[in-house]
């Protein structure tokens, strides 16, 4: 017998996605940038390669070793993330 579920949320809402694939100095990067309602005017960025996300703002943006965090990325990769996300959070 199946267990019964407790829903939190069961919603389906139309969205915006946009993927990109770029080549930086370090290493080549493939995101998926999905603009939804539900994270406040924060985008939700996966990288397609590793399956790691981040809903990320502009104030994420500014705070030191979110990147390397989120991403589980080398100081010089988060820096070159960075410098694109800032053209599109």
């Amino acid at each position: 017998m199946a267990q019964d579920l407790l829903y939190l949320y069961d919603e389906t809402e139309e969205t915006k996605t946009r993927f990109v694939s770029f080549i930086g100095e370090v290493t080549r990067y493939d995101l998926a940038i999905i603009e939804t309602k539900r994270f406040y005017g924060k985008k939700l960025v996966i990288n397609i390669q590793n399956g790691r996300s981040a809903i990320i703002g502009k104030d994420d943006l500014k705070e030191e070793g979110y990147l390397e965090y989120a991403f589980r990325l080398n100081e010089q990769e988060a820096e070159e993330l960075h410098s694109f996300l800032v053209t599109v959070i």
